[in-house]
C-alpha cells in the first residue's frame, strides 16, 4: 500500500470504496468532490464559506494562474497557499484541458504545445517539463501531468496520437519531477477515449511510470453513457488498488454515482457553481430554475431537506427576486446551496459505502434527480 493513500472501506455489492489521502495541507476523505477555483477562488464564495461547507480540497488551473497574476508573483508572495490564504489541499490542473478547449489557437507537437494567450494573443510554448516547473513553483499538493486529447467525435487515428503524446509527455513530466524532487504528488493522466485497446495501452504505459495517483482523462465530452461506464469499469480493474483514481471534469450526480460504483475516488466540475450563477439549483426533489415566474411568491425554502445557510434563511421568492435584479448576493446564496448539495451527497455517499448500503443510496438519489 502507498503511505499517502489508504482505502478505509468497501461496499461488498460493487467496487465503491472510501479512502483517506494524506497531503502536506491535511487529509482528504474520498470519494471527494473538488470545487473548481481556477483563478485561486471558487466564484462567488470566500474561503471561509468554503471551509464551512466542508470542502477539504480545491482545484486550481495552472494555465490561468501562469497568465495572471503570473508564477513569479505567486512564488515571491510565498506560494499559492499563502497567496490565496487557503490552508487545505490544492490540486492543480496542468493546462491540458485548455489545450483541448482552445484548440483553434493551439499547435501540438512532440515537444509541447504552442498557443496564443486568449487574453492578449501573446505566443506561449508549454513543454511537459515547464508544466511541472510551474506547478512546483505554485506549491500545490497534487500536480497533474500535461496531457492531450482530441474533441469528440474523434477518429481512431486521433485517439492513437493522443495516447502516444500523453505517454511521451508523462515520461518527461516524471523525469522533471524526479529531478526537482518536490515534497508534493504528481498524478498521471490516461487517455484513449472510448476505444478500449488504446485506453488499456495508455493505462499500462502510465501506470508503469509509478505516479502517486491516476486520472481518467478525455471522458464526459459527449460519448454515449454506456460506453463511458464500460470504459470506467474496465479501466478501474487495471488501475492500482493503492492509488487514488480521478475522473476529470465529471459533474452530473448520476454519472458520479456510476463512477463511484466502479471504484473512482476524485471528481471536479464547474457544474454546481456555474449552474448556481445561472439560476439552476439542485435539490433533493430535482432541479429548480429559480428564474421561473412560479417562484415569484413561493415562501418555501429551495429544499426543506437542506441545512445550508441559504435554505435555512431565505425563500424561493427572495432568491428569484435577487436573481431577477442581478444582485451579487444571488450568485453567493445560490452557490452556497449548490455546493452544499454536492458536498453533502459526497458525505452521505461515504457513509453509505461504509455501511454497505451504496446501492440503495444511489437508487434513491437517481430517482430524485430524475424529477425536473
Amino acid at each position: 500500500m502507498s503511505n499517502y493513500f489508504t482505502v478505509t472501506g468497501r461496499d461488498s455489492s460493487c467496487k465503491a470504496r472510501t479512502g483517506i489521502l494524506q497531503t502536506a495541507h491535511g487529509l482528504v476523505e474520498t470519494p471527494a468532490f473538488m470545487p473548481v477555483a481556477s483563478q485561486g477562488t471558487v466564484k462567488a464564495l470566500t474561503h471561509a464559506i468554503l471551509h464551512e461547507l466542508g470542502s477539504q480540497i480545491i482545484l486550481v488551473n495552472s494555465y490561468h494562474l501562469f497568465l495572471r497574476p503570473g508564477v513569479d508573483l505567486i512564488e515571491k508572495l510565498g506560494g499559492l497557499h499563502k497567496f490565496i490564504s487557503w490552508p487545505k489541499a490544492i490540486l492543480s490542473d496542468s493546462g491540458g484541458f485548455q489545450v483541448y478547449s482552445l484548440s483553434p489557437l493551439v499547435k501540438v507537437s512532440d515537444e509541447g504545445v504552442r498557443f496564443s494567450s486568449h487574453l492578449d494573443g501573446k505566443k506561449i510554448f508549454l513543454t511537459p517539463e515547464e508544466a511541472v516547473r510551474i506547478q512546483v513553483r505554485l506549491g500545490t499538493d497534487i500536480m497533474m501531468c500535461l496531457d492531450y486529447f482530441p474533441p469528440y467525435p474523434y477518429s481512431e487515428e486521433q485517439v492513437a496520437k493522443s495516447v502516444e503524446l500523453t505517454t511521451h509527455w508523462a515520461k518527461r513530466c516524471r523525469e522533471e519531477f524526479n529531478h526537482l524532487q518536490p515534497a508534493t504528488q504528481l498524478w498521471g493522466i490516461t487517455q484513449g477515449g472510448v476505444f478500449w485497446p488504446y485506453r488499456q495501452r495508455s493505462i499500462e504505459e502510465i501506470v508503469s511510470l509509478d505516479f502517486h495517483g491516476y486520472a481518467l482523462g478525455g471522458l464526459g465530452i459527449g460519448e454515449p453513457k454506456t460506453q463511458l461506464y464500460e470504459i470506467l469499469e474496465r479501466s478501474n480493474e487495471l488501475l492500482p488498488e493503492d492509488r487514488p483514481r480521478y475522473l476529470m471534469g465529471m459533474g452530473y450526480i448520476e454519472d458520479i454515482l456510476e463512477a463511484v460504483e466502479r471504484g473512482v475516488d476524485f471528481f471536479d466540475c464547474v457544474l454546481p457553481t456555474r449552474n448556481a450563477r445561472n439560476g439552476t439549483l439542485f435539490t433533493s426533489h430535482g432541479r429548480i430554475s429559480i428564474k421561473n415566474l412560479k417562484y415569484a411568491d413561493d415562501s418555501r425554502p429551495l429544499d426543506e431537506n437542506c441545512q445550508c445557510y441559504t435554505c435555512r434563511n431565505f425563500s424561493r421568492a427572495y432568491l428569484r427576486h435577487l436573481y431577477e435584479r442581478q444582485e451579487i448576493s444571488s450568485a453567493i446564496l445560490n452557490t452556497i446551496h449548490n455546493l452544499y448539495y454536492y458536498l453533502d451527497i459526497f458525505r452521505k455517499m461515504r457513509q453509505a459505502i461504509q455501511s454497505n448500503s451504496f446501492q440503495s443510496f444511489k437508487k434513491a438519489i437517481i430517482e430524485k434527480n430524475l424529477n425536473e
